[in-house]
């Protein structure tokens, strides 16, 4: 049995891997902003088997604390699952800073501000693995989501550094790049033939986990596309549309 912190815990990805854990016996520790939708997802879950505490991840300064109330519910962490995120709304982005920065604070200082008290206290325990849901949308640049993918783009470097700084401590991070998911995140988006389940994606999700990975594209083929798309030449990716365009 493994002792599972899930921040980010009311995302449609991340409700799908705490039943996968929880009906192989993990005890887990649930922290998302919805209370209603974090007792929906309790409810579905076997009795006993997990805690929750409703919050806002946003709020840096209170990050600490959710790590500290985590730690002694489940009494030490064996893996950490940060899965928040926000798309936001590019074109506001590109007008008005608060949009910007709050985006950036969701996708990048949110999970820094919450790695660094985890990363040290799993350190320190000589164990465990961290796992972070980022995009494929952080390996180039487009127009159509480049503040979320230059927010996911500095977390995956953050990642780069922290795998590098741990792994001779015995812990492990693992660094999820996601495709497209047909969630609530994505509704109002075309949704092409690339875009992938939530229960799918779960599956991949902990399979890479457990197989100790640590860098995964989820589903699969984009570890096929995007070394495509990353290495373009500039001039070419500017005049495809399909890449560069609204």
């Amino acid at each position: 049995m493994s002792r599972v912190l899930i921040l980010g815990a009311t995302s449609a990805i991340a409700g799908e891997v705490a039943q996968i854990l929880a009906a192989r016996g993990d005890r887990l520790h649930l922290v998302g902003r919805n209370p209603d939708k974090l007792a929906r997802l309790v409810a579905t879950l076997p009795t006993g088997c997990c805690s929750q505490e409703a919050a806002d991840l946003a709020d840096l300064p209170a990050n600490a604390g959710v790590v500290d109330r985590a730690l002694a519910a489940l009494g030490g962490l064996d893996l950490v699952l940060i899965a928040h995120g926000d798309l936001g709304n590019q074109l506001v982005s590109e007008r008005d800073l608060a949009e910007a920065d709050r985006i950036v604070t969701v996708n990048l200082r949110s999970p820094i501000s919450l790695l660094v008290p985890i990363a040290n206290h799993l350190e320190a325990a000589g164990q465990g693995r961290i796992a972070v849901i980022t995009s494929v949308a952080a390996e180039r640049g487009r127009p159509r989501n480049y503040t979320y993918g230059a927010a996911k783009g500095a977390l995956n470097t953050y990642l780069q550094g922290l795998r590098t700084r741990l792994r001779p401590t015995g812990v492990g991070v693992t660094t999820i790049k996601l495709g497209p998911v047909a969630t609530p995140m994505t509704e109002g988006h075309d949704r092409h033939l690339l875009f992938a389940t939530a229960p799918g994606v779960a599956r991949r999700i902990v399979d890479a986990i457990d197989r100790g990975a640590d860098v995964v594209f989820v589903p699969g083929w984009w570890a096929w596309i995007m070394p495509v798309v990353r290495h373009l030449p500039e001039a070419v990716f500017q005049r495809l549309a399909v890449l560069s365009g609204r």
